[in-house]
């Protein structure tokens, strides 16, 4: 059988975002993916007006006019019907959400449901991603527009975490496979500092490692192994950003002594070395 892709935003933009506004009618473009295939980021979307169709972990999820939804890395999903919708679509990588936003948005591991959004909380989204769209479109050209990019970003992100917040749960229980990975996920996000092993976090868990791999790999379609770097990578990735310690200081931050190791483990995962990656954030 075929592998199901993984498309990687980092082989799209440099910026870690992609934001597109789609009107009504509109036609994808001849290099979008169509067929069924994963992410290694976040994907938004607000519907402006008319109805659209997405299908994601082989369920098909009718959109209308005002709604808001997001797919999670890893989730297998097929390209959005949009020829009779408008509205916005964002690609984010998981570093540019904080750590109380994923767990909002990451919380529910049944397939999360679109919001249906109130007249004036549409136009609230509508402003506020055109103006990120302009900003986004200004990052290379004028000074100060990326760092004015990332806070619209972080307003946008936090609005749609507060949305979600306030919704109604109506989820089914969740399978066993699926509550041990949000137990391990709840884990990983306070241990990922000092524990590496997968096999560490399935004794903690009571589990063989088979079995948590088994339920991982079930659900995301990746094994213990690549959460944990991935958690580790994401916190490397804020604090190269964000702060001001040096790639050594980072590095025994996140639990490794040997700096060399993480920078070259850094480069192995990012494409790209610790120094280079906060030079090209900080543009």
């Amino acid at each position: 059988m075929p592998v199901i892709p993984i498309h990687q935003l980092q082989e799209r933009v440099d910026s870690g975002l992609e934001i597109e506004f789609f009107g009504t009618g509109s036609k994808p473009k001849e290099d979008e993916p169509r067929g069924a295939h994963r992410d290694d980021h976040y994907i938004f979307f607000v519907l402006i007006d008319g109805s659209a169709t997405l299908m994601i972990d082989f369920q098909v999820l009718k959109f209308k006019e005002g709604t808001l939804y997001y797919i999670l890395p890893g989730q297998v999903h097929h390209r959005i019907t949009n020829e009779a919708a408008g509205g916005w679509f964002l690609a984010v990588d998981t570093g540019l959400l904080t750590m109380d936003q994923r767990n909002v948005l990451e919380k529910g591991l049944n397939l999360q449901q679109p919001i249906q959004l109130a007249g004036e909380e549409i136009a609230q989204y509508h402003s506020l991603l055109t103006l990120l769209l302009q900003k986004y479109e200004e990052a290379k050209e004028l000074p100060f527009s990326r760092p004015i990019m990332y806070s619209l970003l972080q307003a946008f992100t936090g609005m749609v975490a507060s949305s979600y917040c306030q919704a109604t749960s109506t989820e089914n229980k969740p399978s066993r496979k699926a509550q041990l990975i949000q137990e391990f996920r709840k884990e990983l996000s306070s241990d990922y500092k000092t524990i590496k092993s997968p096999a560490v976090y399935a004794e903690k868990l009571n589990v063989s490692l088979s079995y948590l791999n088994e339920s991982l790999k079930k659900v995301t379609g990746l094994p213990v192994s690549y959460w944990i770097i991935h958690e580790v990578m994401l916190e490397a990735k804020r604090l190269l950003y964000y702060s001001q310690l040096t790639v050594k200081e980072i590095a025994f931050e996140i639990g490794y002594e040997d700096h060399a190791y993480f920078s070259r483990l850094f480069r192995k995962t990012t494409g790209v070395t610790p120094l280079a990656f906060r030079q090209h954030y900080r543009e």
